[in-house]
């Protein structure tokens, strides 16, 4: 039988729903807002601001970059991360204790930091262009989870049926393809989506490789309210929610979200 919920644990339920939900109805507000500055509570609602974001090429252009990069960054990271989740999984006992470790250090250090090293090691020192040192910047970030989310998948993973294929005479290579990749879906999908999401929202990592003509829709959105206080940066900002959310959304009907995470 399940137990009363406690008022206090109601309380601090409540309280973490309305912090997280609270700039989100901001943000919307401001966004349909009829005046010519951001404000909240909005005075009078008009779409017009929607429309006027999406004439500015200067965002469509930069939405379109950053669709690139971080599907070009997280297909990378799961051709990376999908072997050595494998690998770090399948012979845990072998392998070094710091070797799992290592491809969890991006997330240990501060994105700005990482931006900054980034920018002087792939940029300055490589002399990489703006599009590639993008990508790169982006598959460095968003690995980890790449490789911890399918991680996890294979923890539940049963390599002996794996074993009994290749004892059939399956090749390595069908095994792959017919027993682990299918087993691992979920996993590999939760993975694309969660890389794919911190990517196209990145911006500590982005402000330091953008350059002349190339730059991702946070950056433009970030340089856009340095000279302007209009709602459109709202209208873009909406936009982008409703994308992520379509994204998970997406992800919970065709899979469910706890067992793509699982």
């Amino acid at each position: 039988m399940m137990r009363n919920l406690h008022p206090l644990h109601a309380v601090a339920a409540g309280l973490v729903i309305l912090f997280l939900t609270l700039p989100l109805v901001i943000i919307l507000g401001a966004a349909v807002s009829d005046t010519t500055y951001l404000t909240f509570p909005p005075q009078g609602l008009s779409l017009r601001w929607f429309e006027l974001a999406l004439q500015k090429q200067n965002f469509v252009r930069s939405f379109f970059t950053s669709l690139q990069v971080s599907f070009a960054a997280t297909l990378l990271a799961l051709l990376i991360g999908i072997p050595t989740a494998y690998a770090l999984v399948r012979w845990r006992g072998a392998l070094p204790a710091w070797m799992k470790s290592f491809f969890f250090l991006p997330v240990l250090v501060p994105e700005i930091v990482l931006g900054f090293a980034m920018l002087k090691t792939v940029v300055v020192d490589m002399s990489i262009p703006v599009m590639p040192a993008l990508i790169i910047g982006h598959l460095v970030i968003i690995l980890p989870y790449a490789v911890r989310v399918v991680g996890a998948s294979l923890e539940g993973f049963d390599f002996s049926i794996e074993d009994a294929a290749v004892t059939l005479g399956a090749s390595r290579l069908k095994v792959v393809l017919t027993v682990i990749l299918p087993n691992i879906a979920p996993g590999i999908l939760a993975a694309f989506t969660l890389g794919f999401i911190t990517s196209i929202n990145d911006v500590s990592v982005s402000l330091f490789l953008t350059g002349p003509g190339i730059s991702t829709l946070p950056i433009e959105l970030f340089t856009y309210v340095e000279q302007h206080f209009d709602p459109s940066v709202a209208a873009v900002s909406v936009m982008m929610m409703a994308l992520t959310m379509a994204v998970m959304v997406l992800l919970e009907r065709s899979l469910g979200l706890s067992k793509a995470m699982g």
